[in-house]
């Protein structure tokens, strides 16, 4: 299996081993548009794998901060009182970039930027940018696709 992100046209594809697909979600990907650099608060590009899968087991609107559960679930009062909160809900698919150089070490190592794929709040608008860098997802397509696919599996993110 192996995952591709378009950011041009916002969504997520889940591809078996015969390249099938299996899959297609909507997703927000970064407001500042697509880069590699730390700091940029953009969506980087090219070849990376998830690192780690975090939160299996958790109930949809688990808020995660620092990749660890608050004990908090996201309601929209929760979100009212903390307006400016960039929410990482449900699971986290945390990914490492594959090309040294591009999206690996340096200043421009997407693992070390904290470059998930996460749930966000009902409320977020997928299929248009809006994310610090992250790849958001509806929570419910998050939980599939999080029992779907296993840590290591090659995630693509293509302009």
């Amino acid at each position: 299996m192996n995952i591709k992100i378009h950011l041009a046209i916002q969504r997520l594809e889940l591809f078996d081993e015969s390249g099938a697909l299996l899959r297609s979600y909507a997703v927000s990907t970064a407001k500042q548009g697509m880069g590699e650099r730390s700091g940029s608060y953009c969506t980087p590009r090219g070849r990376h794998i998830v690192r780690a899968k975090i939160g299996q087991g958790s109930p949809a609107g688990t808020v995660f901060v620092g990749r660890r559960a608050t004990g908090e679930l996201y309601t929209p009062e929760l979100g009212e009182r903390f307006p400016e909160r960039d929410w990482i809900l449900t699971r986290i698919l945390w990914l490492s970039g594959c090309e040294v150089g591009y999206n690996r070490l340096g200043a421009c190592d997407t693992m070390r930027r904290y470059i998930y794929i996460h749930g966000t709040p009902d409320s977020v608008t997928l299929g248009v940018p809006g994310s610090h860098g992250c790849i958001r997802m509806a929570n419910a397509d998050l939980i599939e696709l999080f029992d779907l696919v296993s840590a290591g599996i090659t995630v693509e993110i293509i302009a």
